[in-house]
């Protein structure tokens, strides 16, 4: 599913491990995507993402592979 995400979509994030040592209380958050970078070897596949998270406003850095779903997708 990361391979579509776009700023202004709303995705399903799966928790890293440095946060569920923090202690997380869940396995996942959603986050509105903020910016999009892509990869150094191929700019037509997105590496990583600027996520703030819809329940605290905490804006993160996040890789690709860690957005399970597109909940909303922003169609601009």
């Amino acid at each position: 599913d990361f391979l579509v995400v776009k700023p202004g979509d709303l995705v399903v994030v799966e928790v890293d491990e440095l946060a569920l040592a923090s202690g997380a209380p869940r396995d996942w958050w959603l986050g509105y995507v903020i910016h999009v970078m892509s990869g150094a070897r191929d700019h037509r596949i997105n590496s990583l993402f600027q996520v703030a998270d819809v329940d605290t406003g905490l804006v993160r850095t996040i890789n690709a592979d860690l957005v399970k779903g597109v909940l909303i997708q922003n169609f601009h």
